[in-house]
């Protein structure tokens, strides 16, 4: 007699120590009805100016004025470029925060001008816990505004965090929210500027010696509750008043940027979150994929880990790798204890520097594709980097990768987190699908699996047959100096000789682009050797400079005999171009193409 065999299933036990478990069911029916169906939930990812796409570099603590101008120089002179320049808490008069050491940052405002003269922006940190001092006006002002957290007894409760014994701003109380965003204008925050930005840190909230290292559960917040009720949602209000006080600050025209460490469903309407205090190992860097992968899946699209390992010193070639990693992902950030070496990139010697500022340059000429992506992350609630079963959710090969990951539906990013390897091995999904080497412009036929050769300056990446991509094409000192670049569009065209992508456009700083419909969304379309761009939204409307100046076709099969260009009132012109037979790579260049006009290339 057979048995009869049990279909696979998945038992999952919920407990809630506190209140009523809310458990809905998103029906998809795929993977991206599913997204926008929990952004319809949630809240849509934020759309983040672009600086914010950019390298961030941290450490707790640069020094002083003269150690920040250093290291901003030390970019400049290693050609290294990087957006945004952090400080931690021993930037601040003894730990209190909005405020600055005066011996060691006597003049911040010129620090921060100095910064942005260079397109740079400047974060700091502010934490939930405010150092008990009578005689700071910020903590009386707090305390005589009942803005703190208070004990099983009604009294403010004390914690203990960096400035020793501290009392907690209640954020779930909207009056105290109210009052924190105000901390943040211009008026208040002696010695900030429009270019200064927040990072908020320690909000799960930390309490050093506390029961779990946070407050206790019985803590009372606004309107009685306990905090065992709001624990999680603490970090997730703190994020939401300190957006809306730079929102506040710029009199609601400029997108802000701020980073949570502590979050919640819904975070991603706020800004970018990380994994938190990492360490300098190979296993800490392999885990920061999968952790980014589900930080994705969970709507927090704005994700990244500390490049290098927060704790520990890293050795040359995981820093690279680190890197070479991150630079695949959304938040880009390197960051590191007080106690660690200095570790900016310079200091390792020339191949090592010349190996991370190809991944950084790499990431900044990506930018108009990641910008597109966020976009899309903004609107349709699609995350930009995504484990591989989304892309290809019928083949179960795919289910249990967390090594390997798509960026967008056009990019599979291979990083190695390994030491000392010298091949890897990559399974490409989709028995249908192509795929190209963007470095060797080499073709591969999905379903397989490779073996390909690895030094310590390669990373495999594979562009998607039918994708279309644009790169930013040249060199600058920050994404400033990068949105001024001109295109070259990479199709990667599929077995039937398509190929679809798109380009979002808009001023990367301000809410025009939802105020006043001021943006331009792309599209190109490769079909029968005829290249189409066109748009791709009824709405919006966005005039800039930038241009296309070279189309690269990976996949032609043949040589073309000729190229031409109609360009709507003018005259149809032939455009010279170059073909590489040996890997069928079609160039061609000096376009000078705007690209928020329509235009078409045929390849005859």
């Amino acid at each position: 007699m057979k048995r009869r065999r049990t279909p696979p299933h998945t038992d999952v036990h919920w407990l809630s120590e506190s209140g009523v478990i809310d458990c809905m069911v998103l029906l998809g029916p795929g993977p991206h009805q599913f997204f926008k169906q929990y952004a319809d939930l949630t809240g849509y990812q934020a759309l983040p100016p672009l600086f914010a796409l950019g390298y961030h570099q941290s450490r707790w603590n640069y020094r002083d004025e003269a150690d920040v101008k250093a290291v901003d120089a030390g970019f400049d002179v290693h050609r290294i470029p990087y957006d945004v320049m952090w400080l931690d808490i021993e930037h601040t008069d003894g730990k209190r925060y909005f405020t600055w050491d005066s011996a060691l940052f006597p003049d911040p405002v010129g620090l921060q001008r100095h910064l942005q003269a260079r397109g740079r922006k400047m974060v700091v940190i502010s934490d939930p816990h405010i150092k008990t001092d009578p005689c700071w006006a910020l903590y009386r002002d707090a305390r005589e505004g009942e803005h703190f957290i208070k004990d099983r007894e009604g009294q403010v409760y004390c914690g203990s965090c960096w400035p020793g014994e501290s009392s907690y701003l209640d954020f779930s109380s909207s009056r105290t929210r109210a009052w924190y965003s105000r901390c943040f204008s211009l008026e208040k925050y002696k010695g900030s500027t429009p270019s200064l930005f927040v990072w908020n840190d320690m909000n799960e909230p930390s309490v050093f010696g506390g029961p779990e290292q946070t407050m206790p559960k019985d803590a009372v917040h606004h309107g009685g509750w306990e905090h065992r009720d709001l624990h999680n949602l603490y970090g997730f209000y703190q994020h939401k008043a300190t957006v809306e006080g730079l929102i506040t600050r710029s009199g609601g025209s400029e997108r802000p940027f701020v980073l949570s460490r502590s979050f919640f469903a819904g975070s991603q309407r706020f800004g970018a979150v990380w994994t938190g205090d990492n360490v300098a190992t190979w296993e800490y860097l392999r885990i920061s994929i999968p952790m980014v992968l589900s930080l994705s899946l969970a709507g927090v699209a704005f994700c990244g880990a500390d490049v290098g390992g927060f704790v520990q010193d890293p050795e040359p070639e995981l820093l690279v790798r680190w890197y070479q990693a991150a630079a695949l992902q959304p938040f880009f950030r390197g960051h590191a204890a007080m106690e660690t070496k200095r570790r900016e990139p310079w200091l390792f010697g020339e191949e090592v520097t010349a190996v991370i500022r190809s991944a950084i340059q790499q990431r900044y000429r990506l930018l108009p594709f990641w910008y597109t992506l966020f976009h899309r992350a903004h609107t349709c609630g699609l995350p930009p980097v995504r484990p591989l079963w989304i892309e290809f959710p019928t083949e179960e090969s795919t289910f249990t990768v967390d090594d390997r990951y798509m960026i967008g539906g056009a990019l599979l990013a291979c990083p190695v987190t390994e030491p000392g390897i010298q091949e890897v091995q990559v399974s490409l999904p989709g028995p249908e699908e192509v795929w190209y080497d963007i470095h060797s412009k080499k073709v591969y036929g999905g379903g397989g699996t490779l073996r390909l050769p690895v030094t310590l300056d390669s990373v495999p990446v594979f562009q998607r047959g039918g994708s279309v991509i644009c790169r930013s094409v040249g060199s600058g000192t920050c994404t400033a100096d990068f949105q001024l670049l001109p295109l070259d569009i990479t199709v990667a065209i599929n077995s039937q000789g398509g190929a679809e992508g798109e380009l979002y456009l808009d001023d990367g700083h301000s809410f025009c682009f939802r105020d006043r419909k001021a943006f331009s969304l792309r599209g190109f379309s490769m079909q029968a050797g005829r290249l189409l761009c066109r748009a791709a939204s009824r709405e919006g409307s966005f005039h800039c400079g930038t241009v296309v100046q070279s189309v690269t076709v990976l996949g032609m099969k043949k040589p073309p005999s000729s190229v031409t260009l109609y360009v709507p009132g003018e005259e149809d012109r032939s455009a010279s171009f170059e073909f590489v037979e040996a890997c069928g790579v079609l160039t061609v260049h000096n376009l000078e193409l705007r690209v928020t006009a329509d235009w078409e290339i045929h390849i005859c």
